[in-house]
């Protein structure tokens, strides 16, 4: 239900933010009025560098195995985005950063312990809506997809573990202050619903499963618009 409920509310962001882009370039191609100041559009390009920290939510099984859970370590990872303004409102982000997650048995498989370790690489596109008329403060809301890869894979107490690369969705909020015209301070929260199924081996019997990490990613650090 969360990852439908996900879905839903990036679908109808995307979808208003769409209209709004609409909106605003037929505004902005209206004749200005005699005597109408005209200013030099900013450049539209922007970078964030933050800290991220990756919030996992400790949730899982194996699917042959009743009351079978599983949990995650959370971590922190510097993470690089890059953003373009198609208005003063409306922008699209690309957020970049890699972490790993320690897997652990739960509940009827806590026994296994460290079930193995993977990296995770989830690049994410989100569309935003950014509040212009609060001066140097700026909030925006965004909502996205990302695909999630997992690599350096390595099995732990299990002979053999394969998590494999899954689609999912992303709901963002944040907001810049801006320093000058180019510098400001950024504070970002993100939740991803990234749900990737699994293939495992122990003492030679191959099991399948699902790891729902769901994981919020709690970011601060520098925005630099250009």
């Amino acid at each position: 239900m969360g990852v439908a409920r996900g879905v839903t509310v990036a679908i109808v962001l995307i979808l208003m933010g769409q209209q709004a882009v609409a909106a605003e370039l037929a505004q902005s191609a209206s004749v200005p009025q005699a005597g109408a100041a005209v200013t030099e559009w900013p450049n539209p390009w922007q970078v964030r560098l933050r800290t991220l920290g990756v919030i996992t939510e400790d949730s899982g099984y194996v699917n042959a195995v009743p009351g079978s859970g599983l949990s995650y370590s959370n971590t922190v990872t510097p993470e690089l985005d890059i953003s373009y303004y198609f208005t003063d409102n409306i922008a699209t982000e690309l957020i970049l950063g890699t972490t790993y997650a320690n897997i652990e048995g739960q509940g009827a498989i806590g026994a296994l312990g460290n079930v193995g370790k993977v990296w995770l690489l989830p690049p994410t596109l989100t569309l935003q809506y950014h509040f212009t008329n609060f001066g140097a403060f700026k909030p925006y809301v965004g909502a996205g997809v990302n695909y999630t890869i997992f690599y350096n894979q390595h099995a732990g107490s299990a002979d053999a573990l394969k998590v494999n690369n899954t689609f999912g969705t992303a709901l963002q909020v944040g907001f810049d202050y801006m320093v000058d015209q180019h510098w400001g301070i950024n504070f970002d929260v993100k939740k991803l619903f990234l749900r990737p199924d699994f293939d495992v081996t122990v003492d030679g019997a191959k099991q399948t499963g699902k790891a729902e990490l769901d994981p919020w990613l709690i970011g601060a650090g520098v925005t630099y618009r250009f």
